[in-house]
């Protein structure tokens, strides 16, 4: 780095921070002032040390950024304009409805890998990508930008404890400490120190920026970057408002746009010095091998006996061995539950492939969703009840459009003794929430299998919910099982009784008990919950007197129930739930399906009812 390059380097920041005030002030809202504090690390990285190639932000060796601190979106639009990438008036867009620079950035920007902004999610998501590249044989860094106010969450502290128990040397957390949050100054301030104990506690080396806006001093600390094997905190002591007298460390600034008059009189500051990073050189990526990430023509085949009892939870892990044979693209993680929900099997089998994230579900799914950026394709396992502690990483997928396989065990009730606070009663309701999630729930071995594929060759988020007890195989081994699918398993006149997971089979004993006493009804196998096989639903309801009565191990708010109610009831169909009401407790699986009303006894009798 020559003398010369640091006062364009400062010059750079500048304009950076113009392009923020100008757009902020152009939407009538934003976070100007955050941008400002950060202008000058950024300006750094992408113009005088990040190697990546700014016309294609998706070539698979660049150095990858993650803006966590979200808020600050136009600083990153600002930096992609003046690299040549996005057009410079698009700038003054920003916010607008139909432009995709968005109040916080998304992946419909090829530079944004994930959605972010909801805060404390860009270190994890940085630990799966920097544990890909090693995995790919890559050379690339990951750089996460982190806010002061974010360190306050806990899954920022999950990320950091896996990353320095991982030795991720690729990975370079930067936080800018401003100092100022949102309604009042964050927890520790301009006290730096505590921020570097703390990552050092978790096994990082830490570097501190005492002045965070000095061009020189970051540079110098950024040539420092993979000096050992572990990864590195970069924690800078910066100003909000930075570069702007009137607005620099200033009280009730946070999310505050200038008005005209202001952003003339802050731009009038910053001009002088302001230069263009349009031309600047920025280094290469190396060129080295892509990984094969290709999915395969097809799976190997399954092949179990009519009749074979096997849990779904241990045909998920049979079947993610199986096809994780000839699928290069398949990584599997599991929160310390693998023995429980078999994706041992895959581990033992794949372990370069493996992931222990141990007990830290937000960062489990995190990772994964890490791993889904750089083309691989995530399975992340616990028990369903532990991704409620995700949801919010979740729901970030969502919006991502990541490519995130997620599977449950444990769920319901049946799971019997271990009590409620392991019964996963929700999953299904929170993942049929998940903007554009596929959820499914097989009943046995062979449609376990056959959806695992499908769930890996599907594009967005997928939840599968596996249980506990052992079931029956009832599926030949060449069915197929689409997604947005269902299979009616019996007939008759009466009624039409949907289940899904272990209520098919109680499903399936009340029929067998009511055609001995002369009542005909229709079963159906609902193992797809979203999208659902409606198609199949309303035709046998129709030949039924129009009357569905859906069973389900789960609360009777947002699962089975309400899928079939919320497809069908347009269509004049009466559906009557089963499900699970109030708190459950210990016990054995059948006496707690029989006391909540969900066994093939309580079927029987609301059948006789209606």
């Amino acid at each position: 780095m020559i003398e010369t390059d640091i006062e364009l380097l400062k010059g750079i920041a500048n304009t950076l921070r113009i392009h923020s005030i100008e757009a902020t002030t152009a939407a009538g809202s934003g976070h100007p002032t955050s941008c400002c504090s950060a202008a000058d690390v950024v300006a750094a990285l992408f113009f005088g040390h990040m190697k990546y190639d700014a016309k294609n932000p998706h070539y698979y060796n660049n150095d990858r950024f993650i803006l966590s601190k979200g808020h600050a979106a136009p600083l990153l639009y600002a930096a992609w304009a003046e690299n040549g990438f996005v057009p410079i008036p698009e700038l003054l867009k920003l916010r607008q409805f139909g432009n995709d620079l968005e109040g916080h950035p998304t992946p419909r920007l090829a530079f944004a890998d994930v959605a972010t902004g909801s805060l404390g999610q860009g270190l994890g998501v940085g630990v799966g990508m920097a544990l890909a590249a090693k995995q790919d044989k890559l050379d690339y860094n990951t750089y996460v930008l982190l806010g002061d106010g974010e360190i306050a969450e806990g899954s920022v502290w999950e990320a950091a404890n896996l990353a320095g128990f991982y030795k991720l040397s690729n990975l370079i957390a930067i936080v800018d400490a401003n100092r100022l949050g949102q309604s009042q100054a964050t927890m520790f301030g301009h006290d730096i120190n505590i921020y570097v104990k703390r990552f050092e506690s978790f096994g990082w080396r830490v570097e501190t920026l005492d002045d965070g806006h000095d061009m020189e001093e970051i540079m110098e600390v950024l040539s420092g970057v993979g000096l050992d094997e572990r990864p590195l905190a970069i924690i800078a002591k910066t100003y909000k408002g930075a570069g702007v007298s009137f607005l620099q460390d200033k009280d009730n600034w946070h999310g505050k746009p200038l008005n005209a008059e202001e952003a003339a009189k802050a731009i009038a500051e910053l001009q002088p010095s302001a230069k263009s990073g349009l031309g600047v050189a920025i280094p290469a990526p190396t060129a080295l091998p892509a990984p094969n990430l290709a999915a395969p023509a097809s799976y190997p085949a399954i092949s179990y006996k009519l009749g074979d009892s096997i849990a779904t939870r241990e045909a998920y892990g049979v079947a993610l061995a199986r096809i994780g044979e000839v699928d290069p693209r398949i990584n599997a993680m599991d929160g310390d539950t693998k023995n429980s929900t078999f994706a041992d099997k895959f581990f033992k089998k794949f372990p370069e492939r493996s992931t222990e994230c141990f007990i830290a579900e937000q960062n489990l799914v995190a990772v994964a969703i890490g791993y889904a950026t750089r083309g691989h394709v995530p399975f992340a396992s616990t028990f369903a009840t532990f991704f409620t502690r995700a949801a919010d990483q979740i729901r970030v997928a969502g919006i991502s459009q990541s490519n995130l396989k997620l599977v449950g065990s444990h769920v319901g009730i049946s799971i019997g003794e271990d009590g409620p606070s392991q019964m996963a009663l929700e999953d299904l309701a929170m993942m049929r929430a998940v903007v554009g999630s596929t959820v499914l729930y097989p009943a046995e071995a062979v449609a376990t299998e056959k959806l695992i594929e499908q769930m890996a060759t599907a594009k967005g988020v997928c939840f599968l919910r596996t249980s506990r007890p052992k079931t029956p195989v009832i599926y030949g081994n060449d069915e197929k099982f689409p997604i947005g699918g269902a299979k009616v398993l019996r007939t008759g006149d009466k009624v039409t009784i949907v289940g899904a997971g272990v209520t098919l089979f109680e499903a399936l004993k009340a029929a067998d008990t009511l055609k001995a006493e002369g009542v005909n009804v229709t079963v159906i196998d609902a193992y797809s919950i979203k999208p659902l096989g409606k198609k199949e639903i309303l035709a046998e309801a129709k030949k039924t007197n129009n009357t569905v009565i859906t069973v389900e191990d789960h609360y009777s708010e947002g699962g089975l129930g309400d899928a079939v109610a919320g497809e069908l009831s347009s269509e004049g169909i009466k559906v009557h739930k089963l499900a699970v009401v109030g708190i459950p407790r210990s016990g054995h699986a059948a006496e707690l399906m029989a006391a909540f009303g969900i066994d093939a006894a309580a079927i029987v009798k609301k059948v006789k009812s209606l």
